[in-house]
């Protein structure tokens, strides 16, 4: 019986790749997502509500503040997700001080704040 909990042999690269990706706490990201400039930035539905960004952000703090032997396979498909994300935002980042840019926190909103790095 393996001592990480693994459903699969991929399920320990996904959270340690979801561990680099993510450099914001749960506590960061609650109190991240509560801002005006959270709710500002990313897609959201036609009709208006939460961006898909935010949705995500929520998922993020609920994976956080689990064990990880209490993680089920949605989390781990959504620690793919942001892997994917965070990986293809990144390398999309603009010239110049990214402090106050929709670039930076549409990553905040999926867990991930480029200054940290």
């Amino acid at each position: 019986m393996s001592t990480d909990h693994e459903k699969t042999p991929d399920d320990k690269t996904t959270r340690d790749e979801f561990r680099d990706a993510v450099t914001m706490t749960a506590s960061e990201l609650r109190h991240w997502l509560d801002t005006d400039e959270s709710k500002s930035v990313g897609q959201k539905p036609s009709g208006g509500g939460e961006s898909t960004g935010h949705e995500s952000g929520r998922h993020i703090i609920r994976i956080l503040d689990k064990k990880q032997g209490d993680y089920t396979d949605a989390d781990y498909t959504h620690m793919r997700k942001v892997v994917g994300y965070v990986a293809r935002h990144s390398a999309q980042r603009p010239d110049g001080d990214v402090q106050d840019t929709a670039w930076r926190y549409s990553l905040m909103n999926w867990g991930h704040d480029p200054l940290k790095e």
